[in-house]
């Protein structure tokens, strides 16, 4: 158990998942960072300088065993966390020690380690809002042809049905999708650009030769798996790229966000509510209740998400010149608690997705309880086919409908516009024709047609060709 007199994150203690989590711990920060020195070594002796295999091979020997105690130590003492993890490392590999961040600066480990983590978390984030998409695929076949009533301002509208409905969810996280796709394909590297973005200190080790020092940038840039570096940057790459990062997170939160209070509604209705365990508690006072606490917490980390949007906008709008360092303890803070909480609301919304519960009665009951106002302009069709007026039919569904009205609103009463009409003679309908103008199926549209046609045509097309999606391991991800 931690200290229970210290401050924990509930991101960390309560939501997140361990996968998330490592991506922005001590150890993946640190054997990135070697990593990133390795490949600069190896570049800078591709190209020429004196540096051997064995000193590389020795630098790879301790690329994840972190001497954590030592870094912090030397740290306490300069002041600097990049030169005391220089220190402990090169303490490790003595043999390599003097070529450990040749001609780089500390930007080199710190900006291009940030871009390592946004792509890998990134990636992470695609692969839980694939498998939600795909969960509520499943959801929306099954219950395509069941209808419901559709919703505007909150009051009855015409009817849509509980596939269709989870369609509108699936097609915002698709929108998603599609700008994390474009976001990870367009992610640049830093590169190797040096204390102002000049380069000037690696010209100066390849001897002033252009050619050498723009094919290491590139050939560090290929190693760490990008396809372009920055062509032009100060010491840090632009905070912009923060931004549109942080936005495309807080794009997949209004989705969720979405989603979840639409939720929230439905279980009020009981219609459709979150799982909901045997032995969980909904309240201590109200033993009865079921709160929709799942669907909650994905609205309440919604609004934390999407507030950071802002932070890393007055970041990326006050940095002067080449840089400042009053990006740093906002960065330290927003763009990894942002990862940690869409990753808690991808993996809520996962779990409520595949174990949705469904009240059909509950769902028809209030079909039927609107549907005969609904159904007043087919009653009118059928009733000047059966051969009344048309004007004179008009008016008397208008009685009937406001005495209806009357009985639900002010006696709490059910619906009884159809009886009236069945008694009206004017109508010349019974009670088993009335029965059949009654089919809730045939007021729903195209809806099931719809729901089909989106699912084969855009959903599973895009989860064929998203790749593994289905595993997460921790080793999975991409680095």
């Amino acid at each position: 158990m931690a200290d229970p007199r210290t401050y924990d994150n509930p991101l960390i203690k309560r939501y997140a998942s361990a996968q998330m989590a490592f991506l922005f711990s001590p150890q993946y920060k640190f054997q990135t960072w070697r990593y990133l020195w390795i490949l600069l070594a190896e570049a800078e002796k591709e190209l020429g300088l004196p540096i051997t295999a064995e000193q590389i091979a020795e630098l790879k020997v301790y690329e994840k065993d972190i001497n954590f105690a030592e870094a912090e130590k030397r740290e306490k003492a300069v002041r600097h966390d990049v030169m005391a993890h220089v220190h402990a490392y090169g303490l490790q590999c003595p043999k390599a020690a003097g070529i450990i961040h040749l001609g780089a600066t500390s930007a080199y480990v710190t900006d291009n380690t940030d871009l390592i983590q946004a792509r890998a978390a990134l990636d992470l984030v695609r692969r839980r809002a694939l498998r939600v998409v795909a969960a509520l695929s499943e959801f929306a076949r099954q219950y395509k042809d069941m209808p419901t009533l559709g919703f505007t301002h909150f009051q009855p509208a015409q009817l849509t049905t509980v596939g269709k409905r989870a369609c509108l969810w699936i097609q915002d996280l698709l929108l998603d999708l599609e700008e994390i796709d474009s976001v990870l394909e367009s992610l640049p590297f830093l590169g190797v650009k040096g204390t102002t973005g000049t380069q000037a200190s690696f010209l100066e080790l390849f001897d002033g030769n252009h050619d050498k020092v723009k094919a290491l940038d590139e050939k560090v840039t290929r190693k760490a798996g990008f396809v372009r570096s920055l062509s032009v940057s100060g010491q840090t790459y632009t905070r912009k790229i923060d931004s549109r990062v942080v936005a495309v997170l807080s794009s997949v939160s209004q989705s969720l966000a979405k989603y979840s209070t639409d939720l929230r509604l439905l279980q009020s209705l009981k219609e459709i509510e979150e799982p909901f365990e045997a032995d969980q508690i909904g309240s201590s006072a109200m033993a009865y209740k079921r709160n929709p606490m799942r669907a909650e917490r994905i609205g309440s980390l919604a609004r934390f998400v999407q507030a950071q949007v802002s932070s890393v906008a007055f970041t990326a709008s006050t940095q002067w010149f080449e840089r400042t360092l009053d990006d740093s303890a906002n960065k330290r803070l927003a763009i990894p608690q942002a990862f940690l909480a869409i990753d808690a609301m991808l993996i809520l919304a996962e779990n409520i997705s595949r174990n949705l519960v469904v009240y059909p009665k509950i769902i028809a009951r209030h079909v039927q309880a609107e549907l005969p106002f609904m159904a007043t302009e087919n009653i009118l069709m059928a009733g000047v086919k059966a051969g009344g007026n048309r004007q004179d039919l008009h008016e008397a569904i208008r009685k009937h409908s406001l005495e209806a009205a009357k009985r639900v609103k002010q006696e709490g009463l059910d619906n009884d516009l159809m009886d009236r009409i069945a008694k009206d003679a004017s109508f010349g309908m019974d009670a088993k024709t009335l029965g059949d103008v009654l089919d809730a199926s045939k007021f729903v549209g195209r809806s099931p047609q719809i729901t089909e046609e989106f699912l084969t045509h855009d959903v599973e097309p895009m989860l064929a060709k998203a790749g593994d999606w289905k595993t997460l391991d921790q080793e999975d991800l991409r680095v």
